[in-house]
């Protein structure tokens, strides 16, 4: 009986002070998970193919035996075209208005002293030229760049006519038996023709960009009615605008997430009974297609952020509103989740008496899909804390 009695005593001195232990025994529990929060939205631009319109004018230099201000025309020049990537485009384009050509010591009379004598004729030039901009295909494209540089080849058919002025001195000099226009030629004359040139493209606007360029022609030896036993050159010099036709690019808009650590739960254990501190509270308020009523069984999950929020006076809460991305457009589900965290902020402050600098709110429409199944993204998370 006496051992009896013994071990009762022991077995409750041990049971105590095991009970001691664990009153002293303290241990803290923090529970977290990360998420995945918008920061920002970055804007990448993509090259589009596109039509163009080139409209120019200037001054012709065509070579010639007279002074360099005798030989100059007026100029101008029409094209549309195609920029098929940036760095290659084709341009049909038609140059035209005037040429001119210079007899070195033509004498008016048998007896008269010899003079340098000019003389025009009208022309059209069409043709296509293909284009290579420098500055893309070396410095990659750019569709703020202010400066290109284009260099281009190309030919046509040269049409010319009213030779008038060099069929009078052809005339004239066949009276007086002197040197003839061994080319000189009548009526409407076709002759093929190619050049080359440089175009320098000053940005204006996403449309439209000033241009100068410079290009240089050659023709066969019949061009200017003169026999050289050369080539026929002509040189352009116009300025003008290129306007471009529809959209030259798209442009995509790219969110960038960055990742939250969130703090769920904070126990701690006293005596080996845990004890709550501070309960982070969230609710999933879920919503119909295309609405933003509150159901009934969702209002009692708004009503238990109020309770939380009564119950702790200096919790705050953060409402988001979203939407599905199955349905509807960006532009809609993007007012749809607005509205969405509105009646929520509304709800707590109007029904259930809750300072507005308690709440903060925000919308994601469908740019952030907080569920992997569609249907259940049309919602606003509370959470409280």
């Amino acid at each position: 009986m006496r051992s009896l009695k013994t071990y009762l005593v022991a077995a409750l001195a041990f049971a105590s002070l095991s009970a001691t232990a664990q009153t002293k025994k303290v241990v803290d529990r923090v529970d977290q998970r990360t998420v995945q929060e918008l920061d920002h939205q970055e804007s990448i631009d993509h090259f589009k193919s596109h039509a163009f319109l080139t409209l120019q004018g200037g001054a012709q230099y065509t070579l010639g035996e007279a002074k360099f201000d005798k030989l100059i025309s007026p100029n101008v020049q029409l094209g549309i075209g195609y920029q098929f990537n940036p760095w290659f485009a084709a341009r049909l384009q038609a140059n035209g208005w005037q040429s001119k050509g210079g007899w070195n010591g033509f004498c008016a009379t048998a007896n008269s002293a010899p003079y340098t004598n000019d003389y025009k004729w009208n022309y059209v030039a069409p043709g296509i030229d293909l284009m290579f901009d420098l500055t893309n295909a070396f410095g990659g494209w750019n569709p703020k760049r202010l400066l290109s540089v284009v260099l281009f080849v190309g030919g046509g058919a040269n049409i010319g006519w009213k030779n008038d002025e060099a069929l009078a001195i052809g005339a004239n000099v066949k009276q007086l038996d002197n040197y003839l226009l061994e080319y000189l030629w009548d009526g409407t004359k076709v002759r093929p023709f190619g050049r080359g040139g440089l175009q320098l493209g000053f940005r204006l606007s996403d449309a439209v960009s000033l241009l100068l360029e410079g290009n240089a022609n050659i023709l066969g030896d019949k061009y200017n009615s003169k026999k050289a036993d050369n080539p026929d050159w002509y040189f352009n010099a116009l300025a003008g605008l290129r306007i471009n036709l529809g959209k030259t690019k798209t442009t995509e808009t790219k969110d960038i997430y960055r990742d939250v650590v969130v703090y769920d739960t904070i126990y701690k254990y006293v005596e080996d009974k845990p004890i709550e501190v501070k309960k982070e509270m969230r609710r999933d308020v879920f919503f119909t297609i295309n609405s933003y009523t509150i159901s009934d069984n969702e209002m009692r999950k708004v009503e238990e952020i109020a309770e939380y929020l009564k119950k702790y006076p200096e919790a705050k809460v953060v409402v988001s509103g979203y939407a599905d991305k199955g349905t509807g457009n960006a532009r809609i589900n993007a007012r749809l989740a607005a509205q969405r965290a509105d009646i929520v902020v509304k709800t707590l402050k109007e029904q259930f008496g809750i300072d507005e600098s308690r709440i903060t709110y925000d919308s994601y429409g469908d740019k952030v899909q907080p569920f992997e199944e569609n249907d259940l993204n049309r919602v606003s998370i509370c959470i409280a804390n």
